[in-house]
């Protein structure tokens, strides 16, 4: 599976990078929300957001990249995220030199029970890599804001529908699922 395939508008992908050498991309709070701050500035032009997962060490989104896009370079907005945040937190730590791996990884979706099944393994990973017992109880993705009523920007009108109803969402995500059939979608 390439995972460096030239994003296109009007189309699912799966992105996802993590830190070099197996530093965290964030050691506190505010790091979190500002990488969100950004991503808010870079992306939401771009993109429509699905669902997302920010761990210590690395993250996951599955976007849809907008048909204005077009004209534009969906990568250089990505890499301007990348480098806005990189930029901001080796000023905070001190750090000098590139923070993620590069380059990103992005990879299409193309069926929705690829969509499904990686809206779960985003939502299951801080599960899957012990940071709690269950997803709700973790802050730092949109399974909270799925199930909550708060006004959003993530597509959540979409995501719940293609879970029958946010009863079917949650249901979805309680269950384990057999990942073998996206194993080229998630590997990191």
């Amino acid at each position: 599976m390439n995972t460096n395939i030239n994003i296109q508008p009007d189309r699912y992908y799966h992105i996802f990078n993590k830190a070099r050498n197996g530093e965290n991309l964030f050691r506190e709070p505010d790091n979190y929300r500002y990488f969100l701050a950004l991503y808010s500035k870079y992306i939401d032009s771009i993109a429509d957001t699905y669902s997302w997962v920010l761990m210590p060490n690395h993250f996951h989104f599955l976007v849809k990249i907008n048909r204005e896009v077009a004209s534009k370079k969906p990568f250089q907005y990505w890499s301007n995220l990348f480098n806005a945040y990189t930029k901001a937190f080796n000023k905070k730590y001190n750090r000098i030199g590139p923070l993620f791996v590069s380059p990103y990884k992005r990879i299409e979706i193309s069926c929705l029970n690829q969509f499904k099944n990686v809206i779960h393994y985003i939502h299951r990973n801080p599960v899957h890599h012990g940071f709690c017992d269950h997803i709700i109880e973790y802050p730092w993705s949109s399974y909270q804001t799925i199930i909550s009523v708060k006004e959003t920007k993530l597509k959540r009108d979409n995501v719940v529908g293609c879970f029958d109803g946010i009863d079917g969402f949650i249901s979805y995500h309680d269950d384990n699922v057999d990942y073998r059939s996206i194993e080229d979608l998630i590997k990191i």
